[in-house]
């Protein structure tokens, strides 16, 4: 059987990403309720890191403990891939003595040569393009507090980044409506745009973008690797912080997430993060469940 990796969110079916959502639910609850569910004993994930991180990095080692495994963190200190070895022969390599990888990385290009070389299923724990695992956390989320988002409508406000162009294909294989708010010169890909179709709309304004929104989301300003022009984009963003405005055109259940670490008082207000629409925090804590999902679906199959 052909090895399945988990690069984008098109690696896998609408209906494989919903019951994922749904499984990542059912997860959950085995989990808080003190169940002892152990599919991947003995299998170990490799997670090669060459971004830092809190939560995937967390997540995915707690993950893989409470499914009985375990889980090998990576740095460019820890691999020859930090001297310049191939990503090929990495993958080569790496592939033969673990039954999974995990990849956080700057480009998107090094995942596809990764997985294409690797004997397993390799996950793309974050690249430039995008982020598909913090998107099955943001779709669980949903789902939980306010219930299908099908035919829902989700406002993105701010860079037009990888969480932006994962949010365009979720657009698509979750079916809502995306309108999203970027300064002039910080768009999103146009390719991905154009891939994305009459499911999205690309505005300039917030409010309009927000207006009847049931999901509203946003990111940092400045990603990793982009410090040197925080001044020119605090000063370029600076009408996209999403405030209490912002949400008063919205829904009135409106939900909000942000994939952290946030910054109050640059792309959002703290009356909002720390308000009564926000679910950040069960939004982190999904990226366990939704990623126990993802990895049970790989390694194991569907359930």
């Amino acid at each position: 059987m052909a090895v399945r990796h988990f690069l984008t969110l098109h690696d896998a079916s609408p209906a494989e990403l919903n019951r994922l959502v749904r499984r990542a639910i059912e997860l959950k609850a085995m989990q808080q309720a003190g169940t002892v569910y152990e599919p991947l004993r003995g299998k170990v994930l490799g997670m090669v890191f060459e971004k830092s991180s809190t939560r995937t990095r967390v997540s995915f080692e707690v993950a893989m403990l409470q499914f009985g495994g375990h889980a090998l963190f990576l740095s460019p200190r820890d691999t020859q891939l930090g001297r310049g070895e191939p990503i090929e022969d990495t993958a080569r390599v790496l592939s033969r003595m673990v039954d999974a990888v995990m990849i956080r990385t700057y480009a998107h290009e090094q995942v596809e040569l990764f997985a294409a070389h690797s004997r397993v299923p390799v996950i793309n724990g974050l690249t430039d393009l995008n982020h598909p695992c913090q998107l099955l956390a943001d779709m669980q989320t949903y789902v939980e507090l306010r219930g299908a988002i099908a035919g829902r409508t989700v406002a993105w406000i701010g860079d037009g980044n990888n969480m932006c162009h994962t949010y365009m294909e979720a657009a698509t294989q979750f079916d809502f409506n995306l309108n999203i708010a970027t300064p002039k010169g910080y768009e999103p890909d146009a390719e991905l745009l154009a891939a994305a179709g009459d499911r999205v709309r690309l505005l300039s304004d917030p409010a309009q973008a927000a207006a009847g929104a049931d999901l509203i989301t946003t990111d940092v300003w400045a990603s990793m690797g982009q410090e040197d022009e925080q001044q020119q984009r605090q000063r370029d963003f600076a009408p996209y912080q999403v405030t209490d405005a912002t949400l008063a055109v919205a829904n009135p259940d409106v939900l909000f997430l942000h994939c952290l670490p946030a910054h109050r008082g640059e792309e959002v207000a703290a009356s909002i993060i720390d308000g009564a629409h926000s679910a950040v925090w069960d939004q982190a804590e999904n990226r366990l469940h939704s990623q126990k999902a993802l990895l049970e679906f790989l390694l194991v199959g569907p359930r």
